[in-house]
């Protein structure tokens, strides 16, 4: 198997998963991943956070943050004097989403290490952390949108 089939085929066994509970709630994926980034990483609790975490768009965060506040999953407080930064807040009317979510995440990673041995695990953890360090250092370098 190729990497980039790998990378569609997991993309796809992914958004499949999640679907039912997008549609469930009436959320876009970004919304959906824009909730479980919060759940799964309350220590990044800005939009500039999630853009650079998750390599999303600034566009697509923006607009997500704004309806999920204007539906009251989401609210926005400033720390301090700092009226630069928003810090993002998941609320109480989120809480079935995010659960939903999380056992999507669970049910995703059951069905990714069904017959694996213990070593195994351990052993895929370790590479998925070395792959995403090299893609951390590739970004850092300023390669990403660089003509091949």
């Amino acid at each position: 198997m190729k990497f980039v089939d790998f990378m569609a085929d997991s993309r796809d066994f992914y958004t499949g998963l999640i679907d039912p509970v997008c549609k469930k709630y009436g959320l876009t994926q970004m919304e959906f991943n824009i909730l479980l980034f919060l759940a799964n990483n309350p220590e990044f609790d800005t939009a500039a956070q999630i853009i650079k975490k998750r390599a999303f768009t600034k566009s697509h965060v923006s607009m997500s943050v704004r309806s999920l506040e204007e539906r009251g999953l989401l609210t926005g407080e400033y720390y301090g004097t700092d009226r630069r930064t928003i810090h993002l807040k998941l609320t109480d009317a989120a809480a079935p989403m995010v659960s939903d979510g999380k056992n999507v995440q669970k049910r995703a990673a059951e069905i990714i290490c069904r017959g694996f041995t213990p070593e195994e695990h351990r052993m895929l953890f370790e590479l998925m952390n070395r792959i995403n360090s090299n893609i951390s250092d590739y970004r850092k370098e300023g390669k990403l949108h660089e003509q091949q």
